[in-house]
């Protein structure tokens, strides 16, 4: 046995299985138990110590016996350490336990009283291993008889529904605070400098060939005044840049291009730039917007392919 699991297999191994078990049973939360709480290191250091002692010890008590046997006991204790595992006595006697072979010169007593063309039957008893499963499988169908349908516990399909219900509600309150998960619905004005500093950036970058640095409007319509085509405020403005303007007339959707995080910065840059009155900037299109969300007077018909 030794041989088969000699000393660096067999401390690994134990250390190995008293980790785990101590993982398992510990309730530590979403973190390892050796971490939360650190006087385990201190366990976990002496049981390996133990480990290291004991195979020390064991090592000695063999070395102090082997002096007291003879050169024919030493011969033999050798030839018995050196037998392949399937030979050893310890696997024969579990084999013979989990299965009741009869020695091949004891069929006589195990052959039944009938002959058919020659073929006779022995009455083996069935192997314990298998006697012992099939037990097992009556006491799991009692088991699961009276957890399921007599104490009405949780099925499988019941367990599935309820852990999908509570995913689903962690999922929504992710979403009110997940940044790229922001919609119409859920976005704020940013109002801090960084915020607006950065929406400038992404707009240099992608808006400036139809708005103009300043806002004023090229090929897109002014945004700095007070009329929009798509709505005034945080959520339409964030909602147009989103999914772009009205269907084959308008600015494309950047939603596919720009994270909605970045949209808020955007949308909330392009706010900032109300009453800014840049030089050159285009006549104003769409319906006057009131901070309470309703449209005022509308502008004088413009060119449907502008859109803001």
């Amino acid at each position: 046995m030794k041989k088969m699991f000699p000393i660096y297999v067999r401390i690994p191994v134990l250390f190995a299985m008293f980790f785990i078990a101590m993982e398992f049973f510990i309730d530590s939360g979403d973190r390892p138990a050796f971490i939360k709480y650190p006087v385990l290191n201190l366990i976990l250091l002496i049981f390996l110590l133990v480990l290291v002692a004991v195979e020390v010890v064991m090592s000695a008590t063999d070395k102090i016996l082997d002096t007291f046997l003879t050169e024919e006991q030493r011969k033999a204790k050798e030839i018995e350490e050196n037998l392949p595992f399937a030979e050893t006595q310890f696997f024969k006697g579990i084999m013979q336990k989990l299965t009741r072979t009869r020695k091949i010169e004891e069929e006589s007593e195990l052959i039944m009283h009938h002959n058919y063309d020659g073929i006779q039957e022995l009455d083996n008893v069935l192997p314990p291993w298998w006697v012992y499963l099939f037990y097992g499988t009556i006491a799991f169908s009692l088991i699961y008889l009276v957890r399921y349908h007599v104490l009405d516990y949780d099925n499988q399909t019941a367990e599935f529904e309820k852990e999908m219900a509570e995913a689903k509600i962690q999922v929504e309150e992710y979403k009110k605070t997940a940044p790229d998960l922001m919609d119409k619905d859920k976005v704020t004005l940013l109002t801090d400098a960084e915020s607006i500093n950065a929406g400038k950036a992404i707009f240099q970058t992608n808006c400036i060939a139809c708005h103009k640095a300043d806002g004023g409007g090229a090929i897109g319509p002014n945004l700095t005044d007070k009329f929009w085509i798509n709505g005034g405020g945080i959520k339409n403005v964030f909602n147009t840049i989103m999914e772009g303007g009205r269907a084959g007339k308008g600015m494309i959707a950047w939603k596919d291009q720009i994270k909605p995080s970045e949209i808020q910065k955007i949308a909330s840059y392009v706010l900032s730039l109300q009453g800014t009155n840049p030089a050159g900037a285009k006549a104003p299109e769409g319906d006057e917007w009131k901070e309470d969300g309703t449209k005022a007077t509308a502008t004088p018909a413009v060119d449907s392919t502008k859109t803001k």
